[in-house]
């Protein structure tokens, strides 16, 4: 598997967003070479992991990918901020990255564009065809909820709290492929899907297909990119484990036959707005049920589906750990929510965001 995280640049001193992305990344790529690249606005910068088995060296790379791109950053008189949304939002249409896609995008989506100042984290894992990741991927669609619960991490918009843990998720949605994907009967079914939409000019191309999963159009992978940028590199890990183990479960499930669950497709995209709403603090609603579930025995179903996946991967304790640390300290957004009680000002959370970003992996302070 690998990771991509998506990250804010911030004024350390105003605590608004700097549009320094461009010489950021210029003096990033000296040490990370293709691991760091742009995004739509001047505002982000994505770094990406090589492809890892193991947690621990997984770990290890996104810590040093953060530490890096934090110091290329300062050089730029720039912080580095790990939030699915920025905690103050400038007034206008935020500066694009150029490039002729990104102008093209600008011309076709007009203020969509121009609000979508958001940052997620995309796990990709490593699929041997494009057939049984489509599969897999319809295997998946019943949990992408209970993912967005657990890594809510974007409470803020404009320094005030939205009333959802996941605002990112919100925003997100309004694309005209986003959200959870459709089911399919087979990969010549999604192809020809993507081929109607890019070929009528609803999205400039595959790459615009943001569904929360979608086998990846560059390289041999199913990727998930439901959630929020994790606020450390423990939630990131938290993620990447859950992510692997349920592809893992579901590609089992697959080549045993099993049916996927086709639950309907309102009751996936609602699914996914109450758990923006609701992060890991409440219920979530399971589509297949139809019915709303306490989000703990939700994630204990998800724990027990994917259990023999993580003990073959060696990864149960590590999660278990990493599970019992957010039970503690909770959510990225209910961390925000608490710095903002403690602190008052919105413009002190990114203060906390600067400092939490990059934690150490294992680091316990909140």
């Amino acid at each position: 598997m690998g990771v991509e995280e998506e990250f804010l640049l911030v004024d350390p001193h105003t605590r608004l967003l700097m549009p320094v992305a461009a010489p950021v990344i210029a003096s990033a790529e000296v040490k990370l070479d293709d691991r760091v690249a742009p995004e739509l606005t001047c505002y982000q910068v994505e770094t990406r992991t090589a492809p890892h088995r193991d947690l621990g060296a997984l770990a290890e790379q996104l810590h040093a990918n953060r530490l890096f791109l934090s110091r290329s950053a300062a050089a730029h008189g720039a912080g580095l901020v790990s939030s699915g949304t920025p905690v103050l939002t400038p007034t206008g249409a935020p500066p694009f990255m150029p490039g002729e896609r990104y102008e093209r995008s600008a011309r076709a989506f007009g203020a969509l564009d121009e609000e979508q100042v958001c940052c997620a984290c995309h796990v990709h894992v490593g699929m041997a065809n494009r057939e049984e990741a489509v599969q897999v991927s319809n295997h998946l669609r019943a949990w992408i909820a209970v993912l967005i619960a657990v890594a809510a991490n974007s409470p803020l918009w404009g320094g005030r709290d939205t009333g959802h843990a996941s605002w990112r998720t919100v925003c997100w949605a309004r694309w005209p492929a986003a959200g959870p994907p459709p089911y399919f009967e087979s990969a010549g079914h999604y192809d020809d899907l993507v081929a109607t939409l890019v070929g009528t000019g609803v999205v400039l191309d595959a790459g615009g297909i943001y569904w929360d999963i979608r086998p990846s159009h560059h390289v041999p992978t199913l990727e998930v990119r439901v959630t929020d940028a994790g606020l450390t590199v423990d939630d990131t890990l938290l993620i990447a484990a859950l992510v692997r183990a349920a592809a893992a479960t579901a590609l089992t499930e697959v080549r045993e036959g099993r049916p996927a669950p086709q639950p309907d497709p309102h009751l996936l995209r609602a699914a996914s707005w109450h758990s923006a709403r609701e992060g890991l603090t409440g219920t979530v609603l399971d589509p297949v049920s139809r019915r709303l579930t306490p989000s703990s025995r939700r994630m204990h179903s998800l724990l027990a589906w994917i259990h023999p996946a993580l003990t073959r991967h060696g990864d149960a304790a590590l999660v278990d750990s990493l599970l019992s640390r957010l039970s503690l300290q909770g959510t990225g957004a209910v961390r925000q929510r608490a710095a903002l009680r403690r602190r008052h000002r919105p413009a002190d959370i990114v203060d906390y965001l600067l400092t939490r970003t990059l934690a150490v992996p294992g680091d316990n302070s909140g």
